[in-house]
């Protein structure tokens, strides 16, 4: 039998890498994913009656809570459970730090003692190397976090490092750039643009559109993009190495906003700055190298990130 285990399953990424693996992966006899108790199942409600799929409350701060998932055997375990917002770890950072850097320790500790045959992927963030001077980043660049989330995403990355070198984990290591799709988090920056704008087609706010900085620039892919390339690097990627899973390519925030604007059935929609919106720090310009990864897997995006952002009115439009 062939297993899978997904945490987070629940939430934007896990809910499409456990889709992706169930469409996609007849092999894989079983998929066992983590949720918190109690945690809105709204992203997988389509998958829940399929019998690959079991679902197990766990909370990854909680040692013993863990033990629960190490009666099964895994083949393949894509960590995906985190406080994923930027924003919220400036407000939260001891909430950040706890989620995803002792989660992610105590994750690697069962592995070591139960299953140390299992590939773990381990998703980092493009939020590790804060500014640079040298554009598209590539991964031998020097890690200089300005955010809570940042810098709990390089301890959880060195963490998986030191496992792999340690005890011979079978750790996989991406930096994810920017991801985005149907399901994203009403908090995050494509979710909320998209929401205000469906909200002011059935009439329910004014045609405004309220924001936080739009010079910033970002390096968007699509989220069934990544969960591919999650699959792949699991398949073909050197443990303990760091990759970067990116488009390659940088877009405005306000020109993201500006086609999602025109592509709205309202015409004529305004803008105003929230200043509620902005962080206390922000990184002026993301994008990344994916040459790495490419040659490492034969990998590549697929979905035009025009696409995506059609994608994600029309989830909205729906839901």
């Amino acid at each position: 039998m062939k297993s899978v285990l997904i945490t987070g399953i629940n939430g934007f990424v896990g809910s499409w890498c456990a889709e992706y693996i169930l469409n996609n992966k007849p092999e894989i006899d079983l998929i066992i994913g983590t949720k918190r108790i109690n945690s809105d199942l709204k992203n997988i409600n389509h998958l829940l009656n399929n019998k690959k799929l079991k679902l197990i409350d766990v909370d990854l701060e909680d040692s013993n809570s863990i033990k629960n998932i190490f009666k099964y055997k895994f083949d393949k375990c894509f960590h995906l459970a985190a406080q994923s917002s930027v924003k919220f770890s400036f407000e939260k950072p001891v909430e950040t730090i706890n989620t995803n850097v002792i989660g992610t320790i105590n994750l690697l500790e069962d592995f070591r003692r139960y299953n140390q045959e299992c590939v773990i992927l381990i998703s980092g963030s493009s939020e590790q190397y804060g500014n640079q001077k040298i554009y598209p980043i590539i991964e031998t660049a020097e890690l200089n976090p300005l955010s809570p989330y940042g810098v709990s995403k390089v301890a959880q990355e060195k963490m998986a490092y030191q496992y792999c070198q340690s005890y011979g984990l079978k750790t996989i290591i991406t930096r994810s750039f920017n991801h985005e799709g149907p399901r994203r988090g009403i908090n995050f920056v494509t979710s909320s643009f998209a929401r205000q704008i469906i909200d002011i087609e059935k009439g329910i706010k004014k045609p405004l559109i309220l924001h936080g900085n739009l010079e910033a620039q970002r390096d968007f892919i699509d989220v069934r993009d990544i969960v591919k390339a999650y699959w792949v690097a699991t398949e073909k990627c050197i443990y303990g190495e760091s990759y970067n899973i990116c488009s390659g390519k940088c877009i405005k925030i306000e020109d993201m906003l500006n086609y999602m604007i025109n592509n709205s059935t309202v015409k004529n929609i305004k803008k105003e700055l929230d200043t509620t919106k902005l962080r206390p720090l922000d990184l002026e310009k993301i994008e990344g190298s994916n040459l790495k990864f490419v040659n490492q897997t034969g990998w590549e995006p697929e979905i035009n990130i025009e696409q995506t952002f059609i994608d994600i009115l029309n989830y909205w439009r729906n839901n």
